[in-house]
């Protein structure tokens, strides 16, 4: 089945989402779930006792769960439990929350809201618009990081056409454009802004993620001319293609003595905004 992975924002917390086009169905990550509805900070052990108690109960809420490949705080892709919107609704009655009903509300509007795009796919642009707006994000801030969203569909299209598989082949070369240009892997670079679960695009600066999308329309356009072979020649060619934007990033640094990837992320960023805004 065709998939496609999104993060959904409910009350500012993210859940992760996959889309699955045969069955048109959103599946959800019951971890995120249950650490939405419960604020636990131990989510897994909640949901590990909570099905000890379901199948004890012969509950059907349990019924059918699959696992599924999500992408993880640490950038890679592990298998986790996930649930279809129907089962949800079951789900959540077996968990007190006053969020409950809120919640079921905005996974019926999600649901429906995904078969208004498949029939005008401009919807997901203006939502991920309203959703950033929503963040406290600037509108020029955010018309780049859609810009690069783009950027990067493009660039793992082509990817997917020279054979390279998702999931580790896609954060490896990842891995590799972004330690090119930035001198720091994924990683480092999640680390320098204090980030943990939070998407590292998504607190880059403006001059952060214009340099990344040189750096990745480079390695698509790179890797349509010379027409790699493998996953090794892939590596050379994104190693190539992050270069071209880290000749940038040092030509810039030269010119205004200052240094592009910095420690500074979209919370203290817009908190430094929200600091500077008069008083009334």
């Amino acid at each position: 089945m065709k998939q496609h992975d999104a993060i959904q924002i409910f009350e500012d917390k993210k859940v992760r989402t996959l889309w699955d086009e045969t069955s048109e169905k959103w599946y959800i990550s019951i971890i995120d779930v249950i650490e939405v509805l419960t604020e636990s900070t131990v989510p897994k052990r909640y949901w590990s006792d909570l099905k000890k108690k379901l199948a004890k109960e012969g509950s059907q809420s349990y019924e059918n769960i699959v696992q599924l490949k999500m992408k993880s705080s640490d950038g890679k892709f592990y298998k986790t439990d996930v649930a279809d919107t129907e089962q949800l609704f079951r789900l959540i009655q077996s968990i007190p929350s006053p969020k409950a009903e809120p919640f079921k509300l905005w996974l019926a509007k999600i649901a429906s809201e995904r078969l208004d795009e498949m029939q005008d796919p401009e919807l997901t642009i203006d939502r991920a618009l309203e959703q950033y707006l929503q963040l406290g994000y600037s509108e020029n801030w955010i018309n780049q990081r859609l810009k690069s969203i783009e950027i990067r569909k493009e660039l793992t299209d082509e990817w997917k056409s020279k054979g390279v598989s998702e999931g580790l082949q896609f954060a490896t070369l990842t891995d590799i454009i972004t330690k090119t240009w930035a001198d720091k892997t994924t990683k480092e670079y999640k680390i320098l802004k204090g980030l943990k679960k939070e998407n590292l695009r998504d607190n880059m600066t403006n001059t952060e993620l214009i340099l990344n999308m040189l750096a990745e329309a480079s390695t698509k356009d790179i890797s349509q001319a010379l027409n790699p072979k493998d996953f090794e020649e892939s590596r050379k060619v994104a190693q190539q293609g992050g270069n071209v934007a880290k000749v940038a990033r040092t030509e810039l640094e030269a010119q205004t003595g200052k240094k592009v990837v910095t420690s500074l992320n979209a919370k203290s960023s817009l908190e430094l905004k929200n600091q500077k805004k008069p008083k009334i």
